[in-house]
């Protein structure tokens, strides 16, 4: 075997062990912004092996949580129409699913990836959860 030919081979193995060792996801500290939709995708998806995977989680949750407080606030004190009706007893991963399920079938359409994480969270939330028509 020449040099040449090891060379190539290292990398090669290098290249191999950083694929299969790096996560599938690789979180930016922008995603923390949350300014797109991709940004909350980018932490509620966050693969259970990533080292951010628990502030990730909290995050995506946390967002989460307020933006359906905000909706149910609003709703109730202003009496403005629902947009989400979950039913009795949906967690906050009940939402992260729908959310992640929403965001994977939309991840190529750039126009509904680069909104605003509240638009897109409320439009997975709405199709998941849709209210009855009056």
């Amino acid at each position: 075997m020449n040099e040449n030919n090891v060379l190539v081979s290292i990398a090669l193995a290098a290249a191999i062990l950083f694929m299969t060792t790096s996560p599938a996801t690789a979180l930016e500290k922008e995603d923390y912004d949350f300014l797109t939709t991709r940004h909350l995708y980018n932490l509620c998806s966050a693969p259970t092996d990533h080292s951010d995977f628990p502030t990730a989680t909290y995050a995506c949750r946390g967002f989460i949580a307020g933006a359906v407080q905000y909706h149910n606030g609003v709703s109730e004190i202003d009496d403005l129409p629902r947009l989400i009706c979950y039913p009795s007893g949906t967690t906050l991963k009940d939402g992260e699913n729908a959310f992640n399920v929403w965001a994977e079938a939309n991840k190529e359409n750039e126009d509904l990836m680069s909104e605003l994480p509240v638009k897109g969270l409320l439009r997975a939330l709405s199709e998941t959860y849709p209210c009855q028509k009056q």
